[in-house]
């Protein structure tokens, strides 16, 4: 097999010990973890089970051996998207962000050359999100993860462009994933809210921000989007056709048609299905699309880089796939991993 320098931008982390952030704030939702067993802890919100998750999830040095295992040479660490706590108290949730920061930054700190850092910002508060997302540059992190909405605003709308433009200002990519799906009380059967509400969460996401004219207000900013675009790619000749046929409603803020926007923006391959990756290299282009697992989770990517490997393409093109995608993203040289 060819050699390959592999980044695996999509992977969540905890802390091992988180604290109860209920008692302290003084109000119920947040998440802790109830050690059970050896190797083993049960994600609780406040009295109810919400996953389970194994030692990958908070002990690097077990992630490390996996990754070597699966040779994959970089992982980007990014919170667990239930973290976000965009509903709460704005202060609580930079109080919390700044916990999860902090343990993300310590990791990246200790084991440079195998981990990058995401962080998490209070959204709901730009004043207090920017504040953050400056404090996460200084402390060694290269980016912010964010949900496809905040606490139900879209992405494009006019109050979080500030946070935006400090990204781009910063250099600072931003990860998009979704969370907190649309359509909950009608997806309580079948796990359709991670099957079926994901992938719109993440086409509404990039619609939103397509539509509302963010990429051309901000041309320098990184944004990929996890789980393949969601529906987008499959949606993109609806969407476009919308935008064509009925300008009074789509091009409001916009005029510029949205397939244009391919190539602005990265998403990740974690499509689990080849035809679907074909799609999405062809629309996107290889430099736009990078590995991404969703590890430690079993609705990712089992073996990172296995669909990706499993594909005609040349070297050149899977260099891209693989990890060249990734450092465009994030605005880092290869080099210093290696």
């Amino acid at each position: 097999m060819a050699s390959y320098f592999t980044v695996d931008i999509h992977t969540h982390i905890l802390p091992e010990h988180i604290p109860d952030f209920g008692a302290k704030y003084g109000y119920r939702g947040f998440i802790h973890l109830d050690h059970h067993k050896p190797g083993c802890a049960r994600m609780m919100m406040d009295d109810k089970f919400f996953r389970e998750v194994q030692a990958n999830c908070w002990d690097p040095a077990v992630r490390i051996g996996e990754c070597d295992h699966h040779r994959v040479d970089v992982q980007v660490l990014s919170t667990v998207p239930v973290m976000f706590s965009y509903w709460a108290r704005p202060q609580d949730t930079l109080d919390l962000s700044m916990f999860l920061n902090d343990h993300i930054a310590g990791i990246v700190h200790r084991w440079p050359k195998r981990f990058i850092g995401m962080g998490t910002v209070p959204m709901q508060d730009p004043e207090l999100a920017i504040h953050e997302l400056e404090r996460c540059k200084r402390i060694g992190l290269v980016g912010i993860q964010i949900g496809t909405h905040i606490h139900g605003t879209n992405l494009g709308e006019p109050r979080l462009l500030e946070v935006f433009e400090a990204c781009q200002e910063l250099d600072m990519a931003v990860f998009v994933h979704p969370w907190d799906m649309m359509g909950a009380d009608r997806f309580d059967k079948y796990w359709m809210p991670w099957l079926v509400g994901m992938p719109v969460e993440t086409a509404t996401a990039i619609t939103s921000m397509i539509f509302s004219g963010l990429f051309e207000r901000l041309p320098r900013l990184r944004v990929a989007f996890a789980h393949g675009g969601g529906s987008f790619p499959a949606t993109l000749g609806r969407i476009e056709h919308g935008f064509l046929v009925r300008p009074d409603l789509c091009a409001v803020d916009n005029r510029v048609n949205p397939r244009d926007y391919l190539g602005r923006f990265w998403i990740d391959a974690l499509v689990h299905d080849p035809a679907i990756l074909r799609l999405v290299v062809d629309q996107m282009g290889a430099s736009r699309v990078a590995m991404g697992t969703d590890y430690p989770f079993p609705l990712g990517e089992l073996v990172p880089g296995d669909l990706i490997h499993g594909m005609p393409y040349d070297k050149p093109t899977k260099d891209l796939l693989l990890g060249g995608a990734a450092m465009e993203w994030l605005g880092l040289d290869a080099t210093r991993f290696r």
